[in-house]
This record gives C-alpha cells, sequence and structure tokens, in this order.
C-alpha cells in the first residue's frame, strides 16, 4: 500500500482555488478608483484619420512615359522588302553571304527564297548584317 504525502494529496486536489493570504487584500474603495481611471484613459497612439488629416495633400505622381522598346524600323524595312520582292545579300557571322529574297520574318528569323537553291530559314541573331543587292553592284 502507498502512503501518500502531503504533497501527494494537493496535487491531486488542484482543481481547487489556492487560498487568498489576508496580507494581499486591497479595499474595494481603492480597486474602484483604479477601475474608473483605467477606463477614462485615452490611447496613447492616435487614430489614423487622424494622421491622414495631418499630412499634407500631395497629388498622385505620374511616371514618366517610358519610351517604346521598339520602333519598328526593322519591321517596316522587312516589309518594303518583301512588298518589292527586292533582292538581299545576307551576311552571317562566320563571313558567309546568301542571296535571295525575304518571304517571311518573325522576331527571331527571316525565311529567305533563293532561285536555284533550296529557301532558307535565318535565325537574327546569326546574321551580320544585310543589304540590297543591286547596292553591291553599284560598288564594285
Amino acid at each position: 500500500m502507498t502512503t501518500w504525502g502531503k504533497a501527494d494529496k494537493l496535487s491531486l486536489n488542484s482543481n481547487r482555488k489556492p487560498a487568498r493570504s489576508n496580507c494581499s487584500r486591497i479595499p474595494s474603495e481603492v480597486t474602484r478608483h483604479r477601475e474608473e481611471e483605467m477606463s477614462n484613459r485615452k490611447l496613447i497612439r492616435p487614430s489614423l484619420t487622424q494622421l491622414k488629416d495631418q499630412l499634407p495633400v500631395k497629388p498622385p505622381r505620374r511616371r514618366p512615359a517610358s519610351p517604346n522598346q521598339q520602333t519598328n524600323a526593322e519591321n517596316f524595312y522587312y516589309v518594303k522588302q518583301m512588298q518589292n520582292k527586292t533582292p538581299m545579300v545576307v551576311v552571317l557571322q562566320d563571313g558567309e553571304t546568301i542571296k535571295g529574297t525575304i518571304d517571311w520574318y518573325d522576331r527571331n528569323s527571316i525565311r529567305l527564297s533563293r532561285d536555284s537553291e533550296p529557301n532558307i530559314l535565318l535565325l537574327k541573331h546569326y546574321i551580320k548584317y544585310m543589304y540590297k543587292e543591286n547596292e553591291d553592284k553599284e560598288n564594285d
């Protein structure tokens, strides 16, 4: 059989509230006064509407108009050469030259049709420069 000590009995009866000591009692008048004081206190920080009223009114900032990233000059040039079926010479990064007329283009490539050879699709980042074929004859 187990013997229970005083501490063990207290832990079993933990549902009970601990007894108050007489020395910690505060007169009811003092507590009422503190409660009234607490209910009459203002908040330390002002409300958001008061802060907004104090701030000067600034007009909304307009962003400066950003320049267009693309002038469409390249597209206009390709369309003009396609409509006129201008014979073109394309010089690639490695120095190779390809002659033909521009059939089609998009953002990354150009399709050249050639008379005696099959059509070719060139990626623009491999092109060093291009010019009209008749300009080549004028320089020679």
